[in-house]
């Protein structure tokens, strides 16, 4: 509870919540509470929150991984699911020699490759040069507030990176829009109103920029190097089958706890 909140004013803030949806309103009400810096800004962060805005954009920061991660408004935020593909992807960092070079494909706020820095870290395995890519200007701004001392590149997938970066990459990971696109009208009202359309929108299939991704991938992946993208279990196998045209070998793995699915393509 903040100094300058009451039990009252909390019990308020959670009927507010309540009322407009908010399953987990005494949980949202406490990070309110916690984040707000005056009764004027709580106010206005609740107002924010009753509107329909995502808890991630009213407090500016979203939790990934044990992380906080900044999420400025109006920038995709980092989805639970997406931890499977941190975890695989320390995985094979960790099995690999040396300090990997990472690159981070529509990155967003760089929560991926913040996230895989940290445990690679923490289990004393850095030293890692990570470098990452977004065409959203704000969640390249993100991303760079996210990854200090990483290469932050603002553009279309590969075409900003420095061509040095070509045939180093030990990861490469990806979380590219995956929603069809006469589905995005289905997708939760915080998601289609507040979120990039881009950040969303896979075209007819949801695979339009996950194949770019794919057919890229090769030129720039180190002999042994990995692709990790995360796609939909109903869109694995064509997932899996563009990986393995591109030369890669590849292979689907899933989380049923997390509802996470992910194409692992390994360069030869």
């Amino acid at each position: 509870m903040s100094a300058f909140s009451s039990p009252v004013q909390t019990a308020e803030i959670v009927t507010r919540l309540r009322a407009a949806g908010c399953v987990f309103a005494e949980d949202e009400a406490a990070l309110l509470l916690s984040t707000a810096s005056t009764p004027e800004v709580l106010a206005d962060m609740v107002a924010r929150r009753v509107a329909g805005e995502p808890l991630e954009h009213v407090l500016g920061w979203a939790e990934f991984c044990g992380l906080r991660v900044v999420v400025e408004p109006g920038v995709f935020v980092p989805r639970p699911r997406t931890e499977f593909l941190v975890r695989r992807a320390v995985a094979l960092a960790r099995a690999a020699a040396g300090p990997p070079v990472i690159l981070d494909l529509c990155c967003g706020t760089g929560a991926m490759g913040a996230a895989v820095i940290a445990e690679l870290a923490g289990a004393g395995g850095g030293g890692a040069e990570v470098h990452a890519a977004d065409l959203d200007p704000a969640a390249v701004r993100c991303a760079r507030r996210n990854l200090p001392g990483a290469h932050v590149h603002e553009g279309d997938l590969f075409e900003p990176l420095p061509s040095s970066l070509r045939g180093r990459v030990g990861l490469l990971i990806a979380s590219p829009p995956y929603v069809p696109s006469g589905s995005i009208g289905l997708l939760p009202s915080e998601a289609r109103l507040h979120e990039p359309l881009t950040a969303l929108d896979g075209g007819g299939d949801g695979l339009d920029v996950a194949r770019r991704v794919i057919a890229g991938a090769p030129r720039w992946l180190a002999p042994g190097g990995h692709l990790l993208i995360e796609t939909s279990e109903r869109q694995a196998e064509a997932t899996a089958v563009a990986v393995a045209g591109a030369g890669l070998r590849a292979r689907v793995e899933r989380s049923e706890k997390l509802d996470a699915t992910a194409v692992i393509g390994t360069r030869p």
